[in-house]
């Protein structure tokens, strides 16, 4: 992922001066949502345990932890044309999809990258947590990458899992639509937070949609800003609390965070959660928010037109 955006640099700078956090809101950090390869490797013998590798097929193909399942952001979306570019489909879809890779109501499962497929393993995380089971779900440190650095085994075995069983318990409140967001712009209490690269939050750039800037009063916290550029490791929880109180968003706020269509703003919903925010995820994003006309786009100063006199 690339981040040398001047953005980025500036909020780096001001998370060094953020302010400390009180023991209160240290505990309210969400610890097990993020393991280890260390955690990993004690546990990988564990009956209860779920691996599911996220990335390009053959990558799993040619190497993978034992054990572990492939899974793609196409697994648990609408299929194409029928919604959406990425957008949740039913319980019933996932519940299927899920089962199918061995998941139990006692499952533990680990979801981790093979190469550098940081968003969309946030992806996969956001939906089990959306299903109820969020609570025995954790992205692995570093993905594959870092187990691979330490010089543990990886296999090119395939292992059938057996068909699991489990029961969704969805938290509706968890994915949010454009009503309320309309209803939470300017809302004390609640931060819109908007996941894209800078040049695309300003309005520097429209990308793929029809018009160019953000939602009003969104905040922007640039997706690639969480994880270490050269690790793809997320950074200290001192760090990432930096970044949110650059933003502005203070320790009591509500999170609500959208990108281009759902899965950049999913590592930043992710982190939200890893740091004890009650968190929501946009899911039609700015796709749908852009294709409204009805719905206000707002640009940065710097990229608005100057009026001619």
């Amino acid at each position: 992922m690339k981040r040398h955006s001047f953005v980025l640099l500036a909020l780096t700078l001001l998370a060094a001066f953020a302010p400390s956090v009180s023991a209160a809101d240290e505990a309210k950090i969400q610890s097990s949502l993020i393991v280890s390869t260390e955690w990993v490797a004690k546990h990988l013998n564990d009956d209860s345990l779920v691996l599911l590798q996220v990335g390009e097929k053959n990558e799993y193909l040619a190497g993978h932890i034992a054990g572990a399942q492939f899974i793609t952001p196409a697994d648990i979306s609408t299929p194409r044309g029928t919604g959406l570019t990425l957008e949740l489909p039913s319980v019933e879809q996932l519940k299927a999809t899920f089962e199918k890779l061995g998941i139990t109501d006692k499952s533990r499962i680990v979801v981790y990258f093979g190469k550098d497929w940081v968003t969309p393993t946030a992806r996969v995380f956001m939906t089990l947590d959306y299903l109820g089971l969020g609570d025995r779900a954790s992205i692995l440190d570093g993905g594959l990458p870092a187990w691979r650095a330490e010089g543990r085994a990886v296999t090119a075995e395939l292992r059938e899992p057996k068909r699991g069983s489990f029961t969704p318990r969805p938290n509706t409140k968890l994915v949010v639509d454009a009503a309320w967001v309309s209803a939470n712009l300017n809302k004390p209490g609640v931060a819109i937070l908007d996941a894209r690269a800078a040049k695309f939050y300003t309005g520097a750039e429209a990308g793929q949609m029809p018009r160019a800037g953000h939602i009003p009063s969104a905040r922007n916290i640039p997706f690639s800003s969480v994880v270490e550029d050269s690790t793809n490791k997320f950074k200290s929880v001192a760090a990432l609390r930096g970044l949110f109180g650059a933003a502005g968003v203070k320790q009591s706020d509500t999170v609500a965070t959208y990108c281009h269509i759902g899965q950049q703003a999913s590592l930043l919903y992710f982190v939200a959660r890893y740091l004890g925010y009650e968190a929501h995820l946009y899911d039609g994003s700015f796709e749908d928010w852009s294709h409204r006309p009805e719905l206000p786009v707002e640009k940065s100063e710097a990229t608005k037109t100057p009026v001619k006199r």
